[in-house]
């Protein structure tokens, strides 16, 4: 079956996962799921989903309907989960919803499955976490990430693009490197920022916590996420993090100085202003239509045109392989 379409298995159902499963399933595509918890799968059972506490009962009815197995347990899991998926279903097409891609890619090869997989991130989320706060309507409108990286299977990536725009969002062909560099610094290091500045508020004392208002609540919304979901996120990319951590400190560090010398944050503010009007200004992107996946040089392109600001919002055309 090479349909866009083929069904969907879900392993995992946390807040992405469940959300995962609740958009795919209101789109009217088969799809069923597995969650270590048997708490969880008794919840989403009771809300309609057909889930199983049995990992391999779950791949071997992915491999016999070869459906699309989609990874969406914390990286701390992962090596146990292809095992399994090595071991039962490695016909099948695979992708992931984790937030990193280099160290997910490395997983994926050291169980065989490279050939098959191409990797995938929705840039959505909430600090709420489990399969009660998973919501079908989470990634619409959202940016999913859909790997593109050399020896990509065409057919394997129409898949996953599908996948993505079938949840309503929009795709952003990137390679796995860019990626994680790229989310260091907007996703990762907003959490270790949050965690400080809520860290710093309570400090403090409950004057201040009470004086706490919207740029407060606004600047630690994500820091009420589980503290162990943030830091096998964050310390799965501990590389790239690490240097957008640096661009932060040497930035505070010559705010610091600032103020001592001369009382003035103008520095800061006038950078971080710019910053935050160059994304607004970027949330206006246009669309990718003039590549064939599979067509010589595709995933160069694809990734030339992502880089200048294009997204694919509808299933592009696919070579015809002879």
């Amino acid at each position: 079956m090479n349909s866009p379409d083929r069904p969907v298995c879900v392993l995992g159902l946390g807040l992405i996962g469940g959300s995962l499963m609740r958009a795919v399933v209101a789109s009217g595509r088969p799809a069923h799921g597995w969650n270590r918890s048997a708490h969880a799968v008794d919840a989403a059972r009771l809300d309609g989903y057909d889930v199983t506490g049995d990992l391999d009962a779950a791949l071997r009815r992915a491999a016999e309907k070869r459906a699309l197995i989609v990874v969406a347990v914390p990286m701390t899991a992962v090596d146990d989960v292809l095992t399994t998926v090595a071991a039962i279903a490695p016909e099948c097409p695979l992708t992931d919803v984790v937030s990193v891609k280099v160290e997910m890619g490395e997983a994926v090869a050291r169980h065989g499955l490279s050939s098959r997989y191409v990797g995938g991130h929705p840039m959505a989320g909430t600090a709420a976490s489990g399969w009660i706060a998973a919501d079908a309507d989470l990634f619409r409108n959202a940016v999913w990430v859909v790997t593109v990286d050399d020896g990509t299977d065409p057919d394997v990536w129409m898949q996953v693009a599908s996948l993505a725009l079938t949840c309503g969002s929009v795709v952003v062909p990137a390679r796995s490197d860019e990626h994680d560099r790229a989310v260091a610094r907007v996703s990762h290091l907003p959490h270790v920022l949050a965690e400080v500045l809520a860290s710093v508020g309570a400090d403090g004392g409950e004057l201040a916590l009470r004086l706490a208002a919207g740029s407060f609540r606004d600047g630690t919304r994500v820091a009420g996420t589980a503290p162990t979901l943030v830091s096998a996120m964050c310390d799965a990319n501990a590389p790239a993090l690490l240097e957008a951590v640096d661009d932060a400190l040497a930035r505070l560090t010559r705010a610091r100085e600032s103020l001592a010398a001369s009382s003035s944050t103008t520095e800061l503010t006038r950078d971080g202003h710019r910053a935050r009007t160059r994304y607004d200004d970027q949330l206006q992107w246009w669309e990718i239509t003039d590549v064939v996946v599979g067509a010589d040089g595709w995933a160069d392109a694809m990734r030339d045109r992502a880089r200048a600001g294009g997204v694919v919002q509808r299933l592009p055309e696919r070579r015809a392989v002879t």
